[in-house]
């Protein structure tokens, strides 16, 4: 696109290439604990896109969208590693409830219930919950862990997780045995729990919708969401 006087349009591309932007935010809001704010990320992919715009250079060979894309995600990338989205005393917590729920399941036989990974982990059934709301399970899968990484530094965390398609675990599910897996993983959970994992990702309901329907409180949905990828992740680290 150009201006009349045959310079490049860069209001209309910006205009046209948005919904680009807001695809890829949404995409990665997927992956992120609640006190990211997409509306940051669709701010900071913009300017990403107005940064690609000013750097593209069609002589390269380069599709101008794959460009923008890398652009637009580096930029959202650089804004959630210096906004310390997740602490790293979360994701130890994250790690420390799924250890506990992995353990009880080898030992009972059966999904533990709330309670009894509670005082495995020696909290109350109070303080266990308000440390699930506060972890705020982000990931469904970190593949990662599965072949040895620890996910203990922030920059290669964010990388492996909400980088490029072909690093995005989703990508990466659609090899058939670990959806089988993931399948089997889910359809052990616990009712309740299978209900909110298949609204929130299957009918794109959000905590509030989820809530209604159950009769909780967001709050309390956000713990069962978080409960629900720690059982998950404890299953697949065996695949």
């Amino acid at each position: 696109m150009y201006t009349a006087k045959g310079r490049l349009d860069t209001d209309a591309l910006l205009t046209q290439y948005s919904p680009l932007v807001r695809r890829l935010a949404h995409q990665m809001i997927a992956k992120l604990p609640a006190n990211v704010e997409l509306s940051d990320l669709i701010q900071v992919g913009m300017m990403g896109l107005n940064d690609a715009l000013g750097r593209f250079d069609a002589n390269q060979g380069v599709q101008f969208e794959t460009f923008a894309t890398q652009r637009i995600r580096g930029a959202m990338l650089d804004e959630l590693r210096g906004a310390d989205w997740m602490s790293r005393g979360n994701r130890r917590q994250q790690r420390e409830i799924e250890a506990a729920v992995h353990k009880l399941e080898h030992r009972l036989g059966r999904v533990p219930i709330e309670s009894e990974i509670a005082a495995e982990m020696g909290l109350s059934l109070t303080d266990y919950q308000d440390m699930l709301g506060k972890v705020r399970g982000t990931q469904l899968l970190y593949l990662e862990d599965m072949s040895g990484g620890n996910g203990d530094g922030d920059e290669e965390f964010l990388d492996r997780h909400v980088g490029d398609a072909e690093a995005n675990p989703m990508f990466r599910l659609q090899d058939r045995r670990m959806r089988e897996a993931l399948v089997a993983a889910i359809e052990a959970l616990p009712e309740r729990e299978q209900y909110v994992m298949s609204m929130y990702y299957e009918h794109d309901m959000n905590l509030k919708e989820i809530a209604a329907v159950l009769g909780v409180t967001e709050s309390r949905v956000c713990q069962l969401h978080s409960q629900s990828i720690a059982r998950l992740r404890s299953k697949l680290r065996e695949w």
